[in-house]
């Protein structure tokens, strides 16, 4: 792990104070929780200003058109063909998974789910001590990982859990190694690509090792190659490592100070760490028992030999609808096949086994002879698995679907109630700044918090008295807040736990997400521009944040719209929601008041931060001419004249320019920040693997829920969904866009009811195709019984149509045969 900034206190190469089980180490891999001087983020964020016209960033040269665009030169315009069903039935492939269903954690894998295993101990005379790491020492400075294990105030509690990060420093040699492999990836997908459309290359791009490797395993391509734990290829570095420790307090009137306090963490790459935390409880019970390597050894065992190795891999679109979706039945195709692969495994290898079961079924739960060894889970957002701990069997349940920046098991409701309710029943101003009160002196303190997450400013969270695992929970949720699933760049610099000893080394990192129990914090607003008081449920802006500098953006922008040039300068109380985020927030509360769970309030942020982005573009785009958010350019000479267009979508041109009054502070002072350079090299990577790269989808879905369209415009979309959605990861693409929770299908549907015949047909079909879609089945039982009964009567038209077309053929061949008789 990268040693922390011009700290010497982070030196690395001290001798271990415990033992490490017996290994003699030769290579020690180097760990400190604070990030690397040498972090991409950092050396961006010093040396990159933001360009005064942001041009989107070039495509790679492997990257290839749309595997759907052949069709794209093809004319949009309906044909007669469209009023036959059997002729629709004929054009149109099943939509089918692109891939082979693969596991996320296959079995043989050399991977470890755990790869340390940490105790420390406080001694009366020494302080914090390391006194074993399992299976090998991984540090060079112990004294700062005990530090972390034991915090503050730790003995006046029976047990405490907390969270920090470990980064990891790569040698040269590491970092080549890694860059090759990347490049090979790079280079098979472009092998790839080039097979698919047809292309020959050149010798020089012809490998032979390269052709072995795709013959091997090409029933096994995924568009998602990269682990779905792991950062995405241009992230800011090694993937962290998560370090969930326990700490727990014996009370012994026979040694000193009447008390013994030691504390176990295990350390991991899954940010799912919280599934840990029963084994840690008996582990480190046991340990208190038996103070041995052993006991060790026996957890470290028995957590890497968890089997999770019947979890499908879901690529990106599906984790999306997976963890926007309420739905438990959501991709349990997927979990069967998995079963029915193992099953047949088994077969071969002469193991015989009974029909599958559903876990929590009356069958699964009665079982007998006749059950199987294999089980659905009842729910498909988790995958249940067990650990056998010295002969006792621990359920587990691993999330399926993990998106980035979400770590552990934190919870956004109670972040959201704990400052929203002093806020309504006191509510205090804020001092104005630009980039946090958006909404002027009365802002929600939830937005002012988001809106310093998204500009980069440094937060603490202070949680005096409370136990450290509630104010790590607070900023792991924090960052899942600003995150929304679609950003990066704030867990790599948040720091769950940490004390006043590191003080320096914090205020090193620009940026950071913090939480801390000492008050003396709150004695010097120089060390942070934002303060979460938790147990006060009260945020503070600094007196010493560094004001926001007039940017060339908010000045063209100024320039462009005086009408609102006073409104977007941010340094205004105004009393107009411009930005609706008090709407938003109100709609949140109401959520949570009545009781609509922690998964619906995540998707309301990821929508949340997924507008954010949008209208970011479009700002960009307005004030510089182009933006760096939007990849790709539609085809206009494909395209309908309805059916053109890209971007956020407003009612009208009014709205547009006040909402953009309303966030410009806040986008300008996005632009120059971790997040937003991430951004923009995710969506760099997410365009090489997307469908209908050369279509908005999102943009046309929300013409037709938020304008008023002519006849003209709507038949111009539906006829271009008709067309363009057919595949599988096409149908992924347009559910994303209409998730259950915003209506699903409705707007699609509605074109069952439009007055031109040929768009009434053309919309049924592709509610077949939806219909036979692993998840669009689950769409389209959604739709209302209104809009059922109007597709059923379109397709009895179609049916009775066929039938009068056919009887009219017959006529015609037996008039024919007359004649010819």
């Amino acid at each position: 792990m990268a040693s922390a900034t011009s700290s010497a206190s982070m030196s690395r190469g001290q001798g271990t104070n415990g033992q490490s089980n017996g290994y003699n180490l030769q290579r020690r891999t180097s760990l400190a929780s604070f990030p690397s001087s040498r972090s991409a983020s950092e050396m961006s964020l010093n040396s990159r200003r933001p360009s005064r016209s942001p041009q989107p960033p070039f495509a790679d040269s492997d990257r290839t058109s749309d595997p759907s665009s052949k069709s794209k030169s093809n004319s949009i315009a309906p044909s007669s063909q469209h009023s036959s069903l059997s002729a629709l039935h004929s054009m149109r492939p099943l939509p089918q998974a692109s891939r082979k269903i693969r596991s996320q954690y296959p079995r043989g894998a050399t991977e470890n789910h755990v790869e340390y295993i940490l105790v420390a101990s406080f001694d009366i005379d020494r302080g914090p001590v390391m006194e074993h790491q399992h299976p090998v020492a991984i540090t060079g400075d112990e004294n700062m990982l005990a530090e972390l294990m034991l915090p503050d105030q730790a003995h006046a509690r029976n047990q405490d859990w907390t969270i920090f990060f470990l980064h990891k420093e790569q040698s040269q040699e590491e970092e080549d190694e890694e860059l090759a492999a990347k490049q090979r990836r790079r280079r098979r997908r472009r092998i790839r690509q080039a097979r698919a459309a047809g292309i020959e290359l050149d010798e020089e791009e012809e490998d032979d090792d390269l052709e072995d490797e795709l013959d091997e395993d090409e029933d096994d391509y995924d568009f998602d190659d990269e682990s779905t734990d792991s950062e995405p290829e241009g992230g800011e570095g090694p993937p962290l490592i998560y370090v969930l420790n326990l700490v727990n307090t014996k009370h012994d009137k026979t040694v000193k100070r009447g008390a013994v306090v030691k504390a176990m963490a295990i350390c991991t790459r899954h940010p799912f760490l919280h599934i840990y935390k029963p084994l840690l409880l008996l582990a480190l019970e046991e340990y208190f028992k038996s103070p041995v390597p052993e006991t060790l050894a026996l957890l470290y065992d028995a957590v890497n030999a968890m089997d999770l190795s019947l979890m499908p891999r879901l690529s990106l679109l599906e984790r999306h609808l997976l963890q926007a979706s309420e739905n438990k039945d959501l991709f349990v195709e997927k979990f069967e096949k998995m079963i029915q692969m193992r099953i047949a495994e088994d077969a071969a290898e002469g193991v015989t086994d009974a029909p599958i079961s559903r876990t929590g079924t009356k069958a699964h739960v009665e079982g007998g002879s006749g059950q199987s060894a294999y089980a659905v889970p009842r729910d498909t957002h988790e995958f249940e698995s067990k650990v056998m701990y010295k002969g006792i069997p621990i359920p587990i349940k691993v999330p399926t679907a993990v998106m980035p920046e979400t770590v552990g098991d934190f919870s956004l409701i109670k972040l959201i109630q704990n400052f929203s309710e002093t806020h309504a029943k006191s509510p205090q101003p804020f001092a104005l700044h630009p980039h946090l009160t958006t909404n002027g002196a009365n802002t929600h303190p939830i937005i002012v918090l988001v809106n310093g997450l998204l500009t980069q400013k440094r937060v603490i969270f202070l949680g005096h008295n409370m136990p450290s695992g509630e104010v790590a929970e607070a900023v792991l949720a924090a960052c899942a807040l600003a995150s929304g699933g679609i950003l990066r760049g704030f867990t790599r610099h948040a720091f769950p736990y940490t004390d006043l000893t590191k003080i320096d080394d914090l205020l090193n990192v620009p940026g950071f997400i913090a939480g801390v129990t000492n008050p003396t914090f709150e004695h010097h607003p120089e060390w942070w521009d934002i303060l979460c008081d938790l147990p006060s449920g009260r945020i503070k802006i600094s007196t010493k944040i560094e004001p926001a500098a007039v940017t060339e953006g908010l000045t063209y922008f100024q320039q462009q719209n005086p009408t609102f040039a006073n409104m977007a300068s941010g340094t205004t109380n105004g009393t107009q929601d411009l930005t609706g985020d008090n709407a938003f927030m109100a709609d949140v509360l109401r959520s949570i008041a009545a009781r609509h769970g922690e998964r619906v309030i995540r998707a309301k942020w990821r929508d949340w931060v997924l507008k954010f982005t949008r209208i970011s573009a479009q700002f960009e785009e307005s004030v510089y001419g182009a933006s760096a958010l939007y990849i790709g350019g539609e085809e206009q000479e494909a395209m309908l004249p309805g059916a053109s267009g890209h971007g956020y979508v407003w009612p009208d041109e009014t709205a547009k320019h006040k909402e953009l009054a309303g966030n410009v502070t806040r986008i300008e002072g996005w632009r120059n920040t971790r997040s937003y350079y991430s951004y923009i090299q995710d969506l760099a990577q997410l365009y090489n693997v997307r469908p209908l790269k050369g279509l908005d989808l999102e943009h046309l879905h929300d013409r037709l829920r938020l304008q008023r369209l002519t006849p003209s415009q709507s038949r111009d979309i539906y006829v271009t969904f008709h067309k363009f959605i057919r595949s599988y990861d096409e149908i992924c693409l347009l559910l994303s866009v209409a998730p259950e929770s915003h209506a699903g299908l409705f707007y699609i549907a509605l074109g069952l009811f439009h007055r031109d015949k040929d768009v009434r047909n053309l919309t049924a079909e592709l509610l077949d195709r939806i219909g036979e879609h692993e998840a669009g089945q689950h769409w389209w039982q959604g739709l209302s019984r209104f809009e059922k009964l109007a597709y059923m009567r379109i397709k009895r038209d179609l049916e009775a149509d066929q039938v009068a077309n056919q009887h009219f053929q017959d006529k015609l061949v037996q008039g024919a045969d007359r004649r010819i008789s």
